[in-house]
Formats: C-alpha cells, structure tokens, sequence
C-alpha cells in the first residue's frame, strides 16, 4: 500500500508531513507479504473500531477496506476534505477542541506501524462523525438544555454517513451537512461581521446615561451618536444636540430590537444600545445551534412564531406576508411557552374554551370554594358530559386530586379565546387565538398567557390564511363568525407552524435583529455551547 499524506495548505493551515518514508520502510524492511500486511491492517481496523458498533458494523460491510489513508488519490480527496472542514469548524460556531485536529495530524505523521495506521484509519471516522452530525444537526441535545424545547432531533447514522463520503465528491459531501436555509447563511454573514467589527474594537464606549431625549445636548448625547454611527444608524456629525437626525436613527436601531420606536432613548433602549458587540456575536452563534436543530424543510409557506420578538408572521417563499403582535406564555414555571414544530390543520370560529384541568383546579377551584357563583362565565359538565349546577356541589369537597368537573366557556366575545382558535393539534395542547385582553398587545414586553399565544390581529390572519382557498376570505370568514356557532373550517393545504426562540435573526431585506431572553433560555444554550468547547476569541464591546 502507499499511504501517503501529501503536504498540503488550506487557509491558514499547513498541511502535514508525507507519510511516504513509512511506508516505504513498511514495504521494505518488513518481511511479511504485501497480502499479509494488508490482513494485518484490516485487522487493526477492526481492532480500533471494535468499541463503536455502529462503525464497526460499517467497516465489517465493507471488509476493513481504508476510508482515509489508502494509497490512492480518492483517500487522499477524503483526507483533505475533512481537514479543510475541520480547520473551519469555528466559522460555523462549532467547538473545534472537540475534534482535535491537531491531534489528529500528529496521529497521522507519528503512525509507524500498520496498528498505528488502522488507529489513525478509524479515528479519522470517529472525527468525521462527530463534526457531520455537530454541523448537521447541532453540537447540544436542545431537551438537556431545557426541557421547554421539544426538537426531536434526527441523527443520520454512522453507515449512511460513512457511505456518503465513500461515494461521493468528498468536498461536496463536506459541504452538504450545515443547514441551507437563507436564515442559516444570513446568521453566518452576520457572525463573520461582528467577529470583524470585535476585532477592529467593536462599537466603541458605552452611552453614561440613563435616559436621553430628543433636544438634550452634551457629551452623552455625543457618546449616543458615535455609538449609533459606530452600528451605522447614522452619518458622522459633529453635532452635540439629540436632534431629528439622531431621534430618526434610534428610532431605527429601536425598531431592529423590538422596542417601541418613540425615539426616546429610555431604559430599556439604553441597555439594548450597550450591549456588546460580543454578546450579540453570542445571541448569534446560538441561533446557528439552533437553526441546526430545525432539521425539517420549513416550508414553502410556513407560519413562524418567535417567542423573543412576541410576533407570529406567515411567510411565502422568505418573504414576510403577513406580520401580527403575539402574547406568548408568563416567564414561570408551567406557562412558559415550548418550542416545537407541527402542522395547521383547521380553525375553530366562536370556539369553547375546555379550560385546561391545571388551570380548573390550580385557580378556578380555589376560587369556587370560596364563593361558589365566582367566575360565572364558566359552566361546569359532569362525565356524561351534562351539564351541572354550581348549587349541587359542595367544592369543598374536592381538590386538584378528585375534581371531577369539565369546566368550559361557551362561544361568546368574552370567551378566553377571543372568536377564533387556530389549531395544529399537538401533545402540548398550544394553539394560537384570539382574546378579549386587547390592552395586553400595547406593552413592549408581552408574556401573560398560559403557553398559548394570542394574536393581536386574529381575524386578519385568518384572512390571509383562507385566501389559499376562498375567493372572498373576509366575507367567508364573517359568514361563519356572523352563526355565532362553534365552527370548524378546515385548511385545504395544512402549514407547518415553526414556534421558535431567537434572541438573533435576520430578514430577507434589512439589517439583522436583536431582541431579549426573555426565558433565559439562550443564556443556557451558550453556556452548555461554552463547556462543549465553543470559542469567543474577542470581548470587546
């Protein structure tokens, strides 16, 4: 065999050493035939590979054959594919400790035994793996995060994977595995220019101040427009008054973080302002984990509910067609909304609310108990599904153990649900819908329901959704809503409704988007990203 490792550069890593010499000294001065020696490699293949079933199943199908480190030029594509993948595995905000390449490279230039080739032969595998299925499918398991985030994550198994750099262009395979989603390559773009501007000092000193008003002057409101001249909000002016120019530009920046755009640069707009270029780059390299983690297409039309922008959008082909404020579930344990992913099959108009047994016994029960007519919207049905009188029974009796009753709220436009439910049925029991608590879509920060979202605009999206299939969707809809029955109206062609979590994301046109962890949840993603090996080289803000 001539296992040579050719010399090679990519980027900024030197290739290493030939492997020739040794081969040449196993040829030559070993007294075992060349179809000895080849027994004997395979052996120590099946040797190396013996603690991972997976692969050692892949490699027995294939009779030990070498993947990396065969003699001809089809190995040597391999090998150089791998290394030029693994040597940019920060770029996608991957651990690279992890892989150890230069571990490997000094494997493969000290190998000087056929064992030692057949342990470099599988080790090579055994990194090939783990960096396809990291750059694939994520570097952390979302539920050990947390357990809010239901992503069944889909792992291609070793034989596929191994079977796809045998057959394949090895650098197109290496190529294939990070998402092609237009969100992943805008996160991308946007990490590498935020590593950019970090390493040039990032967006400069803070704004000392704590609000700032359009018609202030002084040197605060010179450090708040070199900050936004620094993020591009604004032109360089040597001007030292908050002037419609500089109200114009936070009102930009604003509106790119989910704030209200009153141009006022209050509390809240100050600290989005001083936060560091670093700790975007951090809200960024999460996003692409967890792009990682959206493995299914998302869909040609898809419905995306982002949890951190309190928002519930349709697009069409990327393109945002229809936009809507969202409440989203209390930041406490048991009603913070989950992440997941599923299909919108139908809407209900003048829906029942089934109130949640949780809810029933946790605060409606409580409430009965000590005044039996309390909440009197609500109607009690026994298991036979009749309904009960709240005169017949002695709440006193029971507790959240033994209860009993359905509690329901019959159509109405009190109803918690508002008119109109959307529903794409899910172990969760969370939908989007209408309610009656309008006041609650005009605060910035919108967490107050019970893991459902509500819809600012629920009669318009049920619009935009019906217009797929009716003519007239408005007059359709108001058909149906004007019955005052409990309605179900099925979608012709279901959508995928992708519920998500983004402190970062991007836009098709604009620049990208910031907004708050509200759950905390990204805080924990970077931490578990940080122990698994992922590098923020620079800190400056």
């Amino acid at each position: 065999m001539n296992l040579a490792l050719s010399r090679w550069r990519d980027g900024h890593l030197v290739g290493i050493a030939s492997l020739a010499f040794m081969i040449v000294f196993l040829m030559v001065a070993s007294t075992v035939p060349a179809a000895a020696q080849v027994t004997a490699f395979r052996q120590a293949v099946a040797e190396a590979a013996a603690e991972d079933r997976d692969l050692a199943a892949f490699y027995q199908s294939t009779e030990y054959r070498s993947v990396w480190i065969g003699e001809g030029e089809e190995d040597r594509t391999r090998r150089q594919a791998l290394v030029r993948a693994l040597s940019q595995a920060e770029v996608h905000g991957l651990p690279a400790v992890r892989y150890d390449l230069a571990g490997l490279m000094t494997m493969m230039a000290e190998a000087r035994s056929l064992r030692d080739l057949g342990a470099v032969e599988v080790a090579l595998s055994r990194t090939y793996l783990q960096y396809a299925r990291d750059v694939q499918s994520g570097v952390l398991i979302p539920s050990r995060v947390d357990s809010d985030i239901k992503r069944d994550i889909v792992y291609r198994d070793a034989s596929t994977l191994m079977s796809q750099i045998v057959s394949g262009d090895a650098f197109k395979v290496m190529r294939s595995f990070p998402p092609h989603s237009n969100e992943y390559a805008r996160l991308l773009k946007e990490k590498l220019r935020l590593e950019r501007l970090i390493a040039q000092g990032g967006w400069g000193g803070a704004v000392p101040a704590e609000t700032l008003r359009p018609g202030d002057t002084g040197q605060s409101v010179v450090a708040l427009r070199n900050r936004l001249i620094a993020m591009g909000y604004v032109t360089r002016s040597a001007s030292q008054t908050y002037d419609a120019r500089l109200q114009q530009a936070v009102q930009a920046f604003q509106t790119d973080h989910g704030l209200d755009a009153d141009g006022v640069a209050g509390g809240a707009t100050m600290a989005a302002l001083n936060t560091s270029a670093s700790e975007r780059l951090k809200s960024v390299i999460v996003a692409m984990e967890r792009e990682r983690w959206l493995t299914e297409d998302r869909g040609t039309r898809h419905i995306l509910v982002n949890l951190t922008d309190f928002s519930a959008r349709i697009l069409d082909n990327d393109q945002v067609t229809f936009a809507t404020r969202a409440v989203i579930g209390k930041n406490d344990a048991g009603r913070r909304s989950p992440e997941f992913s599923d299909e919108m099959e139908h809407m209900v108009v003048n829906p029942t609310w089934h109130v949640p047994y949780s809810i029933a016994v946790n605060e409606y029960l409580p409430q009965m108990q000590r005044n039996p007519g309390a909440a009197s919207h609500l109607k009690l049905y026994n298991r036979n599904g009749r309904e009960v009188s709240r005169g017949a029974v002695n709440f006193g009796a029971y507790n959240a153990r033994n209860f009993p009753f359905a509690i329901k709220q019959p159509p109405s436009e009190r109803n918690a649900l508002g008119l109109v439910k959307f529903m794409f049925p899910n172990k969760y029991n969370i939908y989007l819908h209408d309610t009656p608590q309008k006041a609650l879509f005009d605060l910035e920060k919108r967490d107050f329901s019970h893991g459902c979202i509500r819809l600012h605009q629920p009669f318009d999206f049920a619009y935009a959704l019906l217009a797929k299939q009716e003519s007239d969707p408005q007059a359709y809809f108001k058909s149906v809503l004007d019955t005052r029955r409990e309605t179900y109206v099925q979608l012709e062609q279901h959508v995928p409704v992708h519920i998500i979590y983004r402190t970062a994301f991007t836009q098709a046109q604009g620049r990208p988007q910031y907004r708050g962890d509200v759950y905390g949840r990204d805080g924990r993603i970077w931490d578990a990203l940080q122990k698994a090996g992922v590098l923020l080289e620079a800190v400056q803000g």
